[in-house]
């Protein structure tokens, strides 16, 4: 079984490709933004290396190597190892000196993994996403955490600035009775850390929703872009923190099997808590901004038909001043055309002799105007 593990591993590592060579490699690397290994020595990525009994650190060897042989000639010691982004060989070495699982290690190596928990064997394997609020950018970053958790050791594995890992070495150690309880306890740390870290995140999105409800009752037409942006980072912080609370609901029914006392229970418990109310406001701040989102429609939708209104009333207006305007024309045109025809010089023109030729033109004239008068008036365009 180890020597295929072994062999499992050592096809992780990608060494250069021979003419006519078909690499396989796992679906997930073409996501890893890393940059590939080309035959140059591996980087150093150990950022603590601790060797702890009785819950004080006894030892802090400077390799990995010299960690294990520590940890080897120590019975009842523990070792709480960092890494950060470490390369392929390194994680290879690893994995090899903890017996890790190869999925496990693939996953640690790819990254870009779901929040989860996998048990392999003794060994129980965490994936985490870590959050952080960048104010200066109004945009939440989230990071990657790997965990490996063994019965004498832990190995954290880091792909981003998040969380910052040694301020919860530095609790623990000032907190021996409790580190003294070993890993299962440096494992309730670091979800305690990753979850109190989701609350200035909170706190930063709900600044973010009060802004855009100003925005959007305020007329701003950059508000639904704003509105897409925030819920694109909502339904991240949702894939961040919802499967949290399965995991840690399965770290506190398995707790007493693995060595954990009632203490200890009861934080991985109100760490839960925590996690609940994390998720119940990502849960609301999502629909908040779908409500927004609809509100936002809607007062567009208002703005718009307010608008076509005004138009409309415009319209209306001009069209009855047209209406008038027309109608006095009309009126204007009846004498107008009257003295028109008996102005022109004919020489037989009957009216032109007849004594009562003038009153009856302009009487003509009158009762036209008059007639289209009382028309218009009737009509109101007058």
């Amino acid at each position: 079984m180890a020597e295929r593990r072994t062999r499992g591993l050592r096809s992780l590592v990608r060494g250069p490709v021979r003419s006519g060579e078909r690499r396989e490699v796992a679906p997930e690397q073409s996501m890893d933004p890393r940059s590939r290994e080309d035959g140059s020595p591996a980087r150093h990525s150990v950022i603590d290396n601790a060797i702890y009994v009785d819950g004080r650190r006894v030892a802090s060897p400077p390799s990995l190597p010299e960690a294990v042989a520590a940890l080897r000639g120590r019975p009842g010691s523990m070792a709480w190892i960092g890494l950060y982004r470490p390369s392929e060989r390194e994680m290879l070495h690893i994995a090899e000196e903890f017996a890790l699982h190869e999925l496990a290690v693939e996953d640690a190596i790819v990254a870009h993994q779901r929040p989860k928990a996998d048990r392999y064997g003794e060994t129980l394997f965490l994936v985490l996403r870590a959050a952080r609020y960048l104010d200066s950018e109004e945009k939440v970053e989230f990071g990657e955490l790997h965990v490996f958790v063994g019965a004498d050791f832990v190995l954290t594995v880091r792909h981003s600035e998040a969380p910052d890992l040694s301020k919860v070495r530095r609790r623990m150690e000032e907190d021996p009775d409790l580190l003294r309880q070993g890993p299962q306890a440096v494992l309730y740390a670091i979800l305690d850390a990753v979850v109190d870290g989701y609350a200035p995140v909170v706190a930063g999105v709900q600044k973010d929703i009060d802004e855009i409800e100003v925005q959007v009752f305020g007329g701003d037409p950059a508000a639904p872009r704003r509105i897409y942006a925030l819920s694109r980072e909502v339904i991240e912080f949702q894939r961040a923190t919802r499967p949290l609370l399965a995991m840690l609901e399965g770290l506190i029914a398995g707790s007493p099997k693995y060595g954990a006392d009632g203490e200890l229970q009861r934080y991985l418990r109100d760490v839960a808590d925590h996690a609940i109310t994390v998720v119940e406001r990502v849960d609301n701040f999502r629909q908040m901004l779908q409500d927004i989102l609809i509100v936002n429609s809607t007062l567009v939708s208002q703005a718009q038909n307010e608008e076509m209104k005004n138009v409309t009333q415009a319209s209306y207006a001009q069209s009855e001043e047209v209406k008038k305007i027309s109608s006095w024309a009309a009126i204007l045109f009846a004498p107008t055309l009257v003295g028109t025809i008996y102005g022109m010089n004919f020489e037989h023109m009957p009216e032109l002799g007849w004594v009562f030729g003038y009153p009856f033109a302009v009487a003509l004239m009158g009762v036209v105007c008059l007639t289209l008068y009382v028309v218009f008036k009737r009509r109101d365009w007058l």
